[in-house]
């Protein structure tokens, strides 16, 4: 997010709106203490669980059975324990409408605001606006977010757009989330991160609607 962006970010809405996207400059191999920008605060770390962190070999397993199974319509998760067919776009985003909203539809350029829920593959949460009772504040479309969230709540590559009222799943590849580089992260140990080098990311989003101001 840009110096001059309007958006007001609560903490853990770092992980959407602060940390590196993919593409961005790799940090110097340095023990140096001096402070990063991609560095979570402690109640974002804190709210990983180590033991469920996959090492190093699992990970590229995991990886690689996620390439292969991304490519077709699965199903996730829901919050209320139920399960919701997966539709995947051509750029590779999978998403499915728990909840159809009647207002109006999500555009590029809005202030909105959204709720959300963030987990890792193996249901790790990492974020959830809900906790903080707060939804997110941010201007859609224009890469204030990750690119996976802009195109799974504008639409666009055979994906409808949000309409306000609206719950919607979405699960990112790697590409339309963090990428190689990962997010929250201490150190050059996968371990280390909030969200680890190539993560498939799974969100539950609720689109409450426009922002004012």
């Amino acid at each position: 997010m840009g110096p001059g962006a309007s958006t007001s970010a609560q903490p853990l809405s770092r992980l959407l709106l602060s940390l590196p996207k993919p593409g961005a400059a790799k940090h110097p191999r340095s023990s140096s203490s001096s402070s990063s920008p991609s560095q979570p605060r402690p109640d974002v770390a804190a709210a990983r669980s180590p033991g469920l962190v996959l090492r190093r070999r699992e990970a590229a397993a995991a990886l690689l059975s996620t390439a292969f199974l991304s490519r077709f319509a699965l199903p996730a998760a829901a919050a209320d324990g139920g399960e919701c067919p997966l539709e995947v776009a051509p750029s590779g985003l999978a998403f499915c409408d728990r909840v159809v909203g009647t207002g109006a539809a999500a555009q590029e350029g809005q202030l909105i605001r959204a709720h959300y829920t963030g987990r890792l593959e193996d249901g790790t949460v990492f974020d959830s606006s809900y906790k903080r009772g707060k939804p997110l504040t941010f201007r859609v479309g224009v890469g204030e977010v990750i690119k996976g969230w802009d195109q799974g709540i504008v639409g666009g590559e055979g994906i409808p757009p949000m309409l306000a009222g609206g719950k919607r799943t979405l699960k990112l590849p790697p590409a339309l989330a963090y990428g190689e580089k990962g997010a929250g992260c201490r150190g050059w140990e996968p371990t280390s991160c909030v969200i680890p080098p190539n993560s498939t990311l799974l969100f539950d989003v609720e689109y409450v609607g426009r922002a004012t101001g």
